[in-house]
């Protein structure tokens, strides 16, 4: 970023001046529309800050790309080398597989550099995108990454932008893509210095994490939409998940997230390759992923949202759980509902939100514009112990977890570790270094697991440095038997995904259901192929002649007089023709 200009946005201010570090302060010179100029370029390595009117508070740039010191500190010019694709082309998301993963927590040393070192595993694993929890600089050395503040810069904890810069360099070389988790609904609680500089924020209209972003002001949308096209053009990322769009208040004809799908298909056809926005939303709406209609109309045009509803209905078949939110997800027809059409709530009556949610997907929509996952950040992280499947599931039925996360018939995603049926909890962290921050933090914790039933004395302390170690995961696992064959066992299951087109097929009218709640018996069809599960206690047999694709127990048999599955197993089968048979 050589010849940088030292711009901002302040249009309540009278006066702007630019202060560096062994370098003196200069006003900046005013120009239209609320922003400040500066009329020299500042090189590499130089650390600079923002003075507004008579202040003694120096700021760091909010658009500046790399904080050293951290939220409380100056910004610097970096030089980050250009962006240089090489043989990547890119990749949509259609038939894909995505890898989530914590950065700090995902190798012991927690960095950029230190996750390039495992990016060999998930090439062997088999899955096609990465996607790194929020990576934007954020107040103290670690947490989850969603409090973060400065979402122009990298976080110096996990190497900075530099470090970012190799990684997905690193990532492509080896044929993965990277899907870059953001925050656009809510800033930390600490470091935020945007409501100094300008009114970014809207007051009446905050959300459960702080006050939300005032999308009706211009330059506070491009603020958003900037940074968006920071990701894909300076560090050639291939998608960006969306963090919880619906706390984006928008009073605006156009959503801002239509806005963004629209500037970001325009990118992808100038640069020549697939550019993909992932929205997580709790509306169960199918107009993130509708597509735009001429003018302002029709839906935001997104090429994905997650289901969450997927998620419920394998956790409580799995587990058996039926509290809080998983009350409405006892019976095995919710796990083929949603499998069958994406969405469980659909307008039906929701006990946790006591109204009635959701709207059903158009058929006529790919199924691979919904990410569906057994387990994931938060639906671990979020729990009273951050418990993964591991600490209640048996090997048997977490290879039945498996099957089910890899072959739903939409865009599967894994969380870090699960691919080996990793031991380690991932619980609530933070490292906020003002005590009273601190002490909000971990009673507001406690206070959400109430109506989960959970008890609030096993709560762990996000503060406590043990919390965070804890949940560092243990590659040495790996070696061992029981964690080897679940590995085993997603690794052959992502090649099925490939050699069976029918398993990517994104046509919702392929797929139909079966289920039996008393037997513990669940099917689900994708046209002539079959998942089949047996969660019952006894041995189930299916009675009709099938070849077997895959099966997780070796006494699973199938032939002419059908396909028996012992308990806790599950198979994949091509149904023969009659004529076959």
């Amino acid at each position: 970023m050589s010849g940088f200009i030292a711009r901002v946005w302040a249009p309540d201010a009278h006066r702007v001046g630019l202060v560096i570090v062994r370098g003196g302060e200069r006003d900046l010179r005013q120009s239209a529309d609320g922003w400040w100029i500066d009329d020299r370029e500042l090189a590499p390595g130089t650390r600079y800050g923002f003075r507004l009117d008579d202040s003694e508070d120096v700021l760091y740039d909010p658009r500046g790309r790399s904080l050293p010191d951290g939220v409380h500190g100056l910004s610097q010019v970096i030089d980050i080398p250009p962006l240089e694709l090489g043989d990547w082309h890119g990749r949509s998301l259609d038939g894909g597989v995505i890898y989530e993963l914590h950065l700090g927590t995902f190798t012991p040393e927690g960095t950029l550099d230190s996750a390039i070192e495992r990016l060999d595993h998930m090439v062997e694993l088999g899955v096609d995108f990465v996607e790194p929890l929020p990576v934007n600089a954020f107040n103290g050395t670690h947490n989850w990454g969603y409090d973060g503040v400065a979402w122009f810069a990298v976080q110096q904890s996990y190497g900075g932008p530099e470090a970012y810069h190799r990684f997905v360099t690193a990532c492509h070389a080896r044929g993965l893509g990277v899907i870059q988790d953001v925050v656009y609904n809510h800033l930390g609680p600490s470091g935020n210095v945007l409501p100094r500089f300008g009114p970014y924020l809207h007051h009446d209209s905050a959300n459960s994490w702080g006050d939300s972003l005032d999308l009706g002001r211009f330059e506070v949308r491009r603020y958003i939409l900037d940074n968006a096209r920071m990701w894909f053009e300076e560090y050639g990322v291939d998608g960006l998940r969306l963090d919880a769009v619906h706390a984006l208040v928008d009073p605006s004809p156009m959503h801002v997230l239509q806005e963004l799908a629209t500037e970001t298909d325009a990118l992808a056809a100038a640069v020549g390759r697939p550019l993909s926005l992932i929205a997580e939303s709790d509306l169960n709406d199918p107009v993130m992923i509708e597509p735009r209609a001429p003018g302002d109309g029709g839906g935001y045009g997104l090429a994905a949202q997650w289901s969450d509803d997927y998620h419920h209905a394998v956790h409580a078949a799995l587990t058996g759980e039926t509290t809080g939110y998983y009350k409405d997800f006892a019976s095995l027809g919710a796990l083929a509902k949603a499998a069958t059409g994406g969405f469980f709530h659909d307008g039906t009556y929701s006990s946790f939100r006591e109204r009635e949610h959701g709207k059903p997907i158009p058929s006529e929509l790919p199924t691979t514009s919904l990410v569906t996952f057994s387990q994931d950040h938060d639906q671990i992280g979020n729990r009273a112990t951050g418990d993964r499947l591991t600490a209640t599931l048996s090997p048997d039925r977490l290879a039945v977890a498996a099957v089910l996360t890899i072959l739903s018939p939409f865009t599967p995603m894994i969380f870090m570790g699960e691919e080996w049926g990793a031991s380690t909890p991932w619980q609530f962290f933070t490292s906020h270094p003002e005590p009273e921050l601190a002490e909000a933090t971990a009673q507001g914790r406690i206070a959400e697991f109430a109506r989960m039933g959970w008890d609030p004395a096993v709560v762990p302390d996000p503060q406590d440095p043990e919390t965070f170690r804890r949940s560092h995961l243990d590659w040495s696992e790996l070696a061992e038997s029981e964690h080897a064959r679940l590995f085993a066992i997603y690794r052959e299951l992502i090649a099925l995904r490939r050699r069976e087109p029918e398993l990517t097929t994104p046509d919702f009218g392929m797929l139909s259901a079966d289920w039996d709640d008393a037997a513990g018996w669940f099917e689900l069809r994708q046209g002539e192929v079959e998942v089949l599960v047996n969660l019952g206690t006894e041995p189930r047999l299916s009675p009709r002649s099938a070849d077997l694709l895959f099966a997780t127990s070796s006494g699973v048999t199938a032939g002419s007089e059908g396909v028996e599955l012992l308990p806790d197993a599950a198979a994949v089968v091509r149904r023969r023709s009659r004529s076959r048979s």
